[in-house]
């Protein structure tokens, strides 16, 4: 069977529909009568025109080249790439959660809504927060909510504080919300274990600091065995303690922020309760804060009045509504969903599975990598390419290998702190034979490395498109078709 990689553009004639729509019974208007002429073309846009079964085969053919978890091994660290329970989205599709609207009066969705509050309250236990809120779509946004609270808590106290402390291992999100919220970030480095340097974080940690931004296990894989001790110098000096909940699949029913000092968590939904992860959204970061800050949590909060369930907008000190309607609804059902298909004993094994395997798949990879930090790691690792780096074989090039074995490469130069870093994370779903099979192909690539290393420098051999030209697709990015680029294709397959 040939292979199909055409655009859709150039299977595309004039004449060929796709559709099959009734007369509108809508009035026309004259757009020049609605919008400035600036506004309005002059001729049709040049749109491809397929019949229905041309569409058809070309987006699935499009879906068959993607990569997901459902078609093989995505060892993604600091992502938790877990899968994707089919019961997830299953309960999505429930006409009763399916086929409600938002704007419907609250009486007629008490089933949606108890939903949404058990939620709240299952995330407060396994977090050991006071109240969470369901609004943000996305970690990142959480990040950005917590902050914002953080600063509506200094405000009522009459401070103004200007920074935030950002370990160096932390998520490239932590900073960058740090600053949409308003503050300079200050970055603390890591000591020779790989985790936060205490004394230095002492010396930055003054009245002008509002948080620590922080992830426990941290992004390394390692557990931060002094944050008691991190948490009373933060909250001495009148700061607060903020927990990027992306590492949170490391610790399920063995202990919670809450427990270690936090004031302020967000969950990714995608990563740790296994709803879909990817394609710019919809996602679900919610947000849970300590009883000082339920005040600034974002409106409407949703609460229960004895067997009735409300949105409350009364709340005077709130940072304001973060997201429309009250969530990425379908998220936090499937979330939901999971939480109640694992209950607490099942959560907790996640936990130990996953740091299990992460130790399991470390130690078999160890003597063929280096390892910057050898002690026992959570549920991610972090190796070196500094070795294949002296025989001419760079990370990316071991990354781009792995590919024509079929499998999605880990995290690569992340954390930034890790020479030529390879970062994974193999998750609790995934069975001892994936596991190894994956350490035989990064031992074979190890090997390659030593004894033919042009296969891994000119890899990936099997895939559609070979090794691009990184820099030129960054700086003179094709983001539309035009007739100019059909001709360039063509010339490059005559020559």
């Amino acid at each position: 069977m040939v292979e199909y990689n055409d655009i859709i553009f150039e299977i595309s004639r004039p004449g060929r529909i796709g559709s099959s729509l009734p007369e509108s019974d809508v009035n026309k208007i004259n757009l020049k009568d609605k919008l400035p002429m600036h506004l309005i073309r002059d001729i049709p846009a040049e749109l491809p025109e397929v019949s229905e079964l041309q569409l058809v085969r070309h987006y699935t053919a499009l879906s068959n080249k993607n990569y997901g978890i459902d078609n093989g091994f995505y060892p993604l660290g600091s992502c938790t790439m877990k899968y994707n329970p089919k019961i997830n989205e299953d309960v999505a599709r429930f006409d009763g959660f399916s086929r409600i609207h938002p704007y419907q009066p609250d009486e007629t969705v008490q089933g949606a809504l108890k939903l949404l509050y058990e939620l709240q309250e299952d995330l407060a236990v396994i977090t050991g927060m006071d109240a969470v809120t369901l609004q943000p779509s996305a970690g990142a946004q959480g990040e950005w909510t917590g902050l914002m609270m953080v600063k509506n808590y200094h405000e009522q106290k009459g401070e103004t504080r200007t920074k935030v402390l950002v370990p160096d291992t932390a998520h490239g999100t932590n900073p960058a919300s740090a600053s949409v919220a308003g503050y300079k970030t200050v970055t603390i480095p890591s000591n020779e274990h790989g985790l936060v340097d205490l004394e230095e974080l002492k010396k930055h940690m003054d009245n002008d600091t509002a948080a620590l931004m922080l992830t426990n296990p941290n992004t390394l894989g390692l557990f931060e065995k002094e944050i008691v001790e991190i948490s009373k110098v933060v909250h001495e000096s009148g700061g607060l303690l903020y927990y990027d909940g992306a590492n949170a699949n490391a610790i399920l029913g063995k202990t919670t922020p809450g427990k270690m000092g936090f004031d302020i968590v967000h969950l990714n939904l995608h990563k740790t309760f296994t709803t879909p992860h990817g394609g710019g959204g919809p996602g679900a970061g919610p947000v849970g804060v300590k009883s000082k800050l339920i005040p600034y949590l974002p409106v409407p909060h949703i609460e229960k009045d004895k067997d009735h369930y409300v949105l409350n907008y009364n709340q005077p000190l709130s940072i304001g509504r973060v997201k429309g309607y009250y969530g990425n609804f379908g998220i936090l059902v499937r979330a939901y969903t999971y939480i109640r298909t694992m209950g607490p004993e099942g959560l907790r094994q996640v936990s130990e599975s996953a740091v299990l395997h992460a130790n399991y798949l470390r130690k078999r990879l160890e003597p063929y990598f280096e390892a910057p930090y050898s002690q026992i790691c959570k549920h991610e690792f972090v190796l070196s390419g500094s070795r294949q780096k002296k025989l001419g074989v760079r990370t990316l090039d071991m990354a781009k290998r792995l590919l024509d074995f079929g499998y999605h490469p880990p995290t690569i130069y992340f954390p930034l702190n890790v020479e030529e870093c390879l970062m994974i994370e193999p998750t609790e779903t995934e069975s001892k034979e994936t596991l190894d099979t994956f350490a035989d192909t990064m031992i074979q690539i190890a090997k390659e490395v030593e004894e033919n290393p042009g296969v891994v420098l000119e890899a990936p051999h099997t895939t559609i498109i070979g090794r691009l030209d990184e820099v030129q697709a960054a700086r003179q990015p094709i983001l539309r078709y035009t007739k100019e680029e059909e001709a360039v294709r063509e010339n490059e397959v005559v020559t």
